[in-house]
Protein backbone atom coordinates (compact mmCIF):
# COMPACT_ATOMS: atom_id res chain seq x y z
CA UNK A 1 0.00 0.00 0.00
CA UNK A 2 1.25 3.47 -0.92
CA UNK A 3 0.51 6.06 1.76
CA UNK A 4 -0.49 8.91 -0.49
CA UNK A 5 -3.70 10.90 -0.90
CA UNK A 6 -5.41 10.32 -4.25
CA UNK A 7 -7.95 12.37 -6.19
CA UNK A 8 -11.41 10.81 -6.50
CA UNK A 9 -14.90 12.12 -7.15
CA UNK A 10 -18.11 10.26 -6.33
CA UNK A 11 -21.29 10.76 -8.34
CA UNK A 12 -23.35 13.82 -7.45
CA UNK A 13 -27.10 13.45 -8.09
CA UNK A 14 -28.02 17.05 -7.30
CA UNK A 15 -26.24 20.25 -6.26
CA UNK A 16 -27.29 23.70 -5.15
CA UNK A 17 -25.65 26.81 -3.68
CA UNK A 18 -27.95 28.21 -0.97
CA UNK A 19 -25.51 30.94 0.08
CA UNK A 20 -23.00 33.09 -1.81
CA UNK A 21 -20.77 35.42 0.21
CA UNK A 22 -18.06 37.93 -0.56
CA UNK A 23 -15.20 35.42 -0.85
CA UNK A 24 -16.78 32.02 -0.16
CA UNK A 25 -20.07 30.19 -0.64
CA UNK A 26 -21.93 27.20 0.76
CA UNK A 27 -22.80 24.27 -1.49
CA UNK A 28 -25.15 21.33 -0.89
CA UNK A 29 -24.49 18.12 -2.85
CA UNK A 30 -26.45 14.85 -2.90
CA UNK A 31 -23.61 12.31 -3.12
CA UNK A 32 -23.98 8.64 -4.07
CA UNK A 33 -22.36 6.41 -1.43
CA UNK A 34 -20.60 3.07 -2.21
CA UNK A 35 -23.72 1.10 -1.22
CA UNK A 36 -25.89 3.12 -3.63
CA UNK A 37 -27.55 5.29 -1.01
CA UNK A 38 -27.53 9.08 -1.35
CA UNK A 39 -26.23 11.36 1.40
CA UNK A 40 -26.52 15.14 1.56
CA UNK A 41 -23.28 17.02 2.21
CA UNK A 42 -23.05 20.76 2.99
CA UNK A 43 -19.66 22.45 2.68
CA UNK A 44 -17.97 25.80 2.23
CA UNK A 45 -16.47 26.51 -1.19
CA UNK A 46 -13.18 28.35 -0.64
CA UNK A 47 -10.68 29.82 -3.17
CA UNK A 48 -7.64 28.52 -1.27
CA UNK A 49 -4.87 30.28 0.63
CA UNK A 50 -1.14 30.70 1.02
CA UNK A 51 0.79 31.04 4.26
CA UNK A 52 4.40 32.00 4.89
CA UNK A 53 6.73 30.75 7.60
CA UNK A 54 9.32 33.53 7.43
CA UNK A 55 12.51 32.45 9.21
CA UNK A 56 15.20 35.01 10.02
CA UNK A 57 18.95 34.57 10.56
CA UNK A 58 18.45 34.27 14.34
CA UNK A 59 16.13 31.27 13.94
CA UNK A 60 13.04 33.31 14.74
CA UNK A 61 9.72 33.11 12.96
CA UNK A 62 7.76 36.20 12.00
CA UNK A 63 4.32 35.96 13.63
CA UNK A 64 1.38 38.31 13.92
CA UNK A 65 -1.54 38.54 16.32
CA UNK A 66 -4.96 39.07 14.79
CA UNK A 67 -8.58 38.97 15.97
CA UNK A 68 -10.57 36.10 14.45
CA UNK A 69 -14.26 36.73 14.93
CA UNK A 70 -15.65 33.20 14.31
CA UNK A 71 -13.64 31.76 17.23
CA UNK A 72 -13.71 34.97 19.34
CA UNK A 73 -9.94 34.91 19.86
CA UNK A 74 -6.86 36.91 19.06
CA UNK A 75 -4.58 34.30 17.51
CA UNK A 76 -0.86 34.31 16.86
CA UNK A 77 -0.45 33.35 13.20
CA UNK A 78 2.03 33.39 10.36
CA UNK A 79 1.35 35.74 7.43
CA UNK A 80 -1.32 34.34 5.10
CA UNK A 81 -3.90 35.36 2.56
CA UNK A 82 -6.54 34.20 0.09
CA UNK A 83 -5.92 33.06 -3.45
CA UNK A 84 -8.74 35.29 -4.60
CA UNK A 85 -7.25 36.03 -8.03
CA UNK A 86 -8.19 33.03 -10.22
CA UNK A 87 -5.14 31.15 -11.52
CA UNK A 88 -2.65 33.31 -9.62
CA UNK A 89 0.75 31.76 -8.98
CA UNK A 90 0.80 30.87 -5.24
CA UNK A 91 4.37 32.14 -4.87
CA UNK A 92 3.35 35.55 -6.21
CA UNK A 93 0.47 35.62 -3.74
CA UNK A 94 2.76 34.63 -0.86
CA UNK A 95 5.30 37.32 -1.70
CA UNK A 96 2.50 39.89 -1.80
CA UNK A 97 1.08 38.79 1.56
CA UNK A 98 4.47 38.91 3.26
CA UNK A 99 4.96 42.43 1.96
CA UNK A 100 1.45 43.64 2.85
CA UNK A 101 1.27 42.15 6.35
CA UNK A 102 4.88 42.57 7.50
CA UNK A 103 6.65 44.83 4.94
CA UNK A 104 9.22 42.06 4.51
CA UNK A 105 10.74 40.44 1.42
CA UNK A 106 12.59 37.12 1.19
CA UNK A 107 15.24 35.92 -1.24
CA UNK A 108 14.87 32.16 -0.69
CA UNK A 109 11.54 30.35 -1.02
CA UNK A 110 10.57 26.68 -0.67
CA UNK A 111 7.31 24.78 -0.29
CA UNK A 112 7.08 23.59 3.30
CA UNK A 113 3.79 21.67 3.06
CA UNK A 114 0.34 21.59 1.46
CA UNK A 115 -2.77 20.97 3.57
CA UNK A 116 -6.56 20.91 3.46
CA UNK A 117 -7.62 22.83 6.56
CA UNK A 118 -11.07 21.27 7.08
CA UNK A 119 -11.65 18.57 4.44
CA UNK A 120 -14.87 17.37 6.05
CA UNK A 121 -16.58 20.72 5.60
CA UNK A 122 -14.56 23.09 3.43
CA UNK A 123 -12.64 23.02 0.14
CA UNK A 124 -9.86 25.29 1.44
CA UNK A 125 -6.38 24.17 0.43
CA UNK A 126 -3.34 25.98 1.84
CA UNK A 127 0.22 26.00 0.57
CA UNK A 128 2.65 26.85 3.37
CA UNK A 129 5.91 28.36 2.13
CA UNK A 130 9.23 28.63 3.92
CA UNK A 131 10.78 32.06 3.31
CA UNK A 132 14.40 32.79 4.27
CA UNK A 133 17.02 35.50 3.77
CA UNK A 134 14.64 38.18 4.96
CA UNK A 135 15.01 41.93 4.64
CA UNK A 136 12.88 45.02 4.98
CA UNK A 137 10.78 45.68 1.89
CA UNK A 138 11.33 48.85 -0.06
CA UNK A 139 8.77 51.56 -0.63
CA UNK A 140 5.72 52.63 1.33
CA UNK A 141 4.00 50.32 3.79
CA UNK A 142 0.75 48.73 2.66
CA UNK A 143 -2.31 50.43 4.13
CA UNK A 144 -4.16 47.87 6.30
CA UNK A 145 -7.81 47.98 7.35
CA UNK A 146 -10.42 46.16 9.47
CA UNK A 147 -8.92 43.46 11.74
CA UNK A 148 -5.48 43.92 10.17
CA UNK A 149 -5.31 47.50 11.46
CA UNK A 150 -5.08 46.05 14.99
CA UNK A 151 -2.36 43.48 14.24
CA UNK A 152 0.74 43.04 16.38
CA UNK A 153 3.97 41.65 14.92
CA UNK A 154 6.75 39.73 16.68
CA UNK A 155 9.66 37.43 15.97
CA UNK A 156 9.65 34.30 18.12
CA UNK A 157 12.30 31.53 18.32
CA UNK A 158 11.30 28.29 16.63
CA UNK A 159 11.77 26.24 19.82
CA UNK A 160 9.45 28.55 21.76
CA UNK A 161 6.72 28.22 19.13
CA UNK A 162 7.02 24.42 19.19
CA UNK A 163 6.64 24.41 22.98
CA UNK A 164 3.62 26.70 22.80
CA UNK A 165 1.92 24.62 20.11
CA UNK A 166 2.36 21.40 22.09
CA UNK A 167 1.23 23.12 25.30
CA UNK A 168 -2.04 24.15 23.66
CA UNK A 169 -1.24 27.87 23.78
CA UNK A 170 -1.22 28.40 20.00
CA UNK A 171 -4.06 27.18 17.79
CA UNK A 172 -3.67 28.58 14.28
CA UNK A 173 -3.47 25.73 11.76
CA UNK A 174 -0.86 27.24 9.47
CA UNK A 175 1.41 28.28 12.33
CA UNK A 176 1.25 24.84 13.98
CA UNK A 177 1.65 22.87 10.77
CA UNK A 178 4.35 25.20 9.48
CA UNK A 179 6.52 25.20 12.60
CA UNK A 180 6.25 21.45 13.17
CA UNK A 181 6.97 20.79 9.47
CA UNK A 182 10.04 23.01 9.71
CA UNK A 183 11.40 20.97 12.62
CA UNK A 184 10.59 17.70 10.85
CA UNK A 185 12.36 18.88 7.68
CA UNK A 186 15.46 19.85 9.63
CA UNK A 187 15.52 16.47 11.35
CA UNK A 188 15.02 14.71 8.03
CA UNK A 189 16.68 15.54 4.71
CA UNK A 190 17.23 19.23 5.50
CA UNK A 191 15.61 22.45 4.33
CA UNK A 192 17.33 22.47 0.95
CA UNK A 193 15.60 19.16 0.14
CA UNK A 194 12.17 20.78 0.39
CA UNK A 195 10.19 21.17 -2.83
CA UNK A 196 10.95 24.23 -4.96
CA UNK A 197 8.66 27.22 -4.62
CA UNK A 198 7.12 26.55 -8.05
CA UNK A 199 6.33 22.88 -7.33
CA UNK A 200 3.01 21.65 -8.80
CA UNK A 201 -0.03 21.94 -6.56
CA UNK A 202 -2.84 19.71 -7.86
CA UNK A 203 -5.32 21.10 -5.33
CA UNK A 204 -4.96 24.58 -6.88
CA UNK A 205 -3.41 24.34 -10.37
CA UNK A 206 -1.58 27.45 -11.54
CA UNK A 207 0.54 28.77 -14.40
CA UNK A 208 4.27 29.14 -13.79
Amino acid sequence: MTIKDTAEEWEIRASETPFVGNKTSVRTDDVVMPDGSVARRDYQVHPGSVAILALDDEDRVLVLRQYRHPVRHKLWEIPAGLLDIPGENPLTAAQRELYEEAHIKAETWRVLTDVYTTPGGCTEAVRVFLARDLSEAEGQRFEVEDEEADMELARVPVDELVRRVLAGDLHNTCLAVGVLSLVAARNGDGLDALRPAEAPWPARPFEV
